[in-house]
């Protein structure tokens, strides 16, 4: 078993929800620092008041890694959920800043535990009930180490940035790292990300189509009472919030971009003769414009604070992810098919690949163009078992060599370019 493939599956046994990656990334912070780089954490890299979603059990989860005997010096500048990190490798030439991204976390998933699961079969399946790698940044993460190994030679023009992203899912942890101007002196930035339907050998080298997202968070408040004495003296937050989950979703569509929007969670705890006073909504919008995005948001906010005025309940929103659309400059994407048509692991180097999804790198591409840069989206192709963010998702541990093979060529190419 190469060092890749056994780092992905220590991850993906010992998988970290967003901004709870402490494990992960004391691992990465560890393997940086053997490899000689030099590694940048916590608030150097991520700009706290600026993270979307953080959970209320951050600090919990610190703690508890913590008592498990992880790095204190590490562990400090992580506290309260600055997770993540950047390696920097300097080449013995002048050259250009080259910049790869690999994201983190997990998803909240229980993973399948059928012996027909290759991760359990092998015992290599998560350890944490409720949490599981469902989507490939296990094998991101192995992929941007193993690139990190490779560079460990010196032996290359310009300077490596690895980015080690928290909070990906949910799209909650891009815009802090953008906004520390880590990727400030990036002349290219490649964002990679292993399956998406393409298969093993293939590269992507940019993706079309990605879909900008707000996620919300809606919290109904209203007042309490016995629902047979006096329902009057009510205000039922839970009306108030099933009315609004059907409003949202018949909010105008827009002429010139797709949207979606999709009521995904409704809380509300209470007993059957209580009016009750609280309910949650957790939602999100989505369209393949940003400014479109952003403008169907403001219009299911404004749903939501209507359905609120006619129950008499107040609505409490926060807006839990947030990422424009995912953009890919074409002369970069050119340069990297051109370099991975001659790494012999490669078997087919595609076009543009449509992708449907969403990803805050978006905010990473767009801070790195804004200061003179180039980004582009990379899919690395693997065959899978399951589809992303299923709980019998995994992938072909054959492509992480062919991600690394890829990007080490890649990177030395782009460095010395004029």
């Amino acid at each position: 078993m190469n060092e890749e493939v056994a780092i992905r599956r220590r991850l993906h046994a010992n998988p970290e929800r967003g901004f709870c990656e402490y494990r992960t990334t004391c691992l990465v912070v560890a393997r940086l620092r053997e490899l000689g780089a030099e590694v940048a954490l916590g608030a150097d890299i991520m700009v706290p008041e600026l993270r979307m979603g953080v959970p209320g059990d951050v600090d919990r989860a610190w703690r508890e890694a913590l008592d498990e005997g992880l790095d204190p010096q590490t562990m400090a500048a992580l506290r309260h959920g600055t997770t993540g990190a950047v390696g920097i490798l300097r080449g013995r030439r002048p050259g250009r800043v080259v910049a790869v991204r690999a994201d983190i976390d997990a998803l909240p998933l229980t993973e399948d535990g059928d012996d027909g699961h290759r991760p359990h079969r092998l015992g290599f399946a998560s350890t944490r009930p409720g949490t599981m790698h469902a989507c490939g940044h296990d094998g991101h993460t192995a992929i941007a180490l193993g690139l990190a190994r490779r560079l460990a030679d010196r032996d290359f023009a310009g300077t490596v940035k690895l980015l080690f992203q928290p909070a990906e899912e949910g799209l909650r942890g891009g815009r802090a790292m953008a906004a520390s101007g880590v990727l400030d002196d990036v002349d290219d930035l490649i964002c990679i990300h292993l399956g998406l339907g393409a298969p093993t050998g293939t590269v992507h080298p940019r993706t079309h189509g990605a879909l900008a997202s707000v996620k919300l968070r809606a919290t109904f408040t209203g007042v309490a009472a016995h629902a047979g004495l006096a329902p009057e003296h009510g205000r039922s937050a839970l009306l108030a919030a099933a009315a609004g989950a059907l409003a949202v979703h018949a909010v105008g569509q827009h002429g010139s971009a797709a949207t979606r929007v999709n009521v995904g969670a409704l809380d509300c705890p209470g007993a059957s003769n209580v009016v009750p006073a609280s309910a949650t909504l957790d939602l999100e919008v989505r369209a393949d414009d940003t400014a479109a995005c952003d403008l169907l948001a403001d219009r299911v906010t404004a749903a939501l604070r209507g359905s609120a005025a006619a129950y008499g309940v107040t609505c409490a929103l926060e807006t839990t992810g947030h990422a424009p659309q995912v953009r890919c400059d074409a002369d970069l994407a050119d340069r990297i098919a051109a370099v991975a048509a001659r790494v012999p692991a490669v078997t087919a180097v595609g076009g543009s690949l449509a992708d449907r999804a969403s990803d805050d790198a978006a905010w990473l591409l767009d801070r790195v163009r804004a200061h003179g840069g180039r980004g582009t989206y990379l899919v690395i192709g693997a065959d899978q078992a399951g589809g992303h963010h299923q709980s019998t998702f995994d992938i072909d541990e054959d492509a992480l060599g062919v991600g690394v093979d890829l990007l080490d060529r890649v990177v030395r190419t782009l460095g010395a370019a004029c």
